[in-house]
């Protein structure tokens, strides 16, 4: 029996998700979470060989709880399942030790058997996907170009972003202008929605 651990923030989705995956005769949901900061405590006290984890969650997002799960339970398999089939996110929740990664409207019958090979230590990725991430490459923005635009989301001023990130106003404008170049934006706006469109921010 592969023992899974849910782990969505739409308690609906979550639910359904269990009760389709419960109906197979070698799957057990032995654990449900909201959040993504519960995920390695939930692996560890139900044992879950496998973790089912959605990108966007409050507390912490699917792949850097994918990263923290496999530092802290290596024997716990992960598949994202998520609504926002986003390239770069395929390619952080693969660097993160994800196994596999599939959207939410994937058949009922293929999620299992997308369960199945995670747990077997096979790699499955939604086709469309995979070759959404090799057209798209990877993130053109370094880590701090990319915390910058994660912190301008919110629309602070330069002020504020400096503030947040304890840098600089200058270093923050610089950083703002190297990423609005790099995604072809013509505003911060734009560079912010480009970076969220293509799964180079969370």
């Amino acid at each position: 029996m592969i023992r899974l651990l849910l782990a969505d923030d739409q308690a609906l989705v979550r639910g359904a998700m269990a009760a389709l995956l419960d109906l197979e005769p070698d799957l057990t949901v032995v654990a449900e979470v909201g959040r993504g900061d519960e995920v390695v405590g939930a692996a560890r006290a139900h044992a879950a060989d496998v973790a089912l984890l959605d990108v966007q969650m409050p507390g912490l997002d699917g792949i850097s709880a994918a990263r923290l799960l496999a530092e802290a339970v290596p024997d716990c398999r992960v598949l994202m399942v998520t609504t926002f089939g986003r390239a770069g996110y395929l390619r952080q929740a693969m660097a993160a030790g994800a196994g596999g990664f599939v959207v939410k409207d994937t058949p009922a019958r293929q999620l299992a058997d997308a369960v199945r090979r995670v747990h077997q230590g096979l790699r499955v990725v939604d086709p469309a996907l995979a070759a959404q991430s090799l057209a798209y490459g990877d993130s053109p923005l370094t880590e701090r170009e990319t915390d910058v635009l994660r912190a301008a989301r919110d629309g602070g001023t330069v002020a504020d972003i400096a503030g947040e990130l304890r840098l600089s106003d200058g270093t923050v404008r610089n950083h703002l202008s190297a990423a609005i170049g790099k995604t072809g934006a013509r505003t911060r706006a734009e560079a912010v929605r480009l970076a969220l469109d293509n799964g180079w921010l969370i």
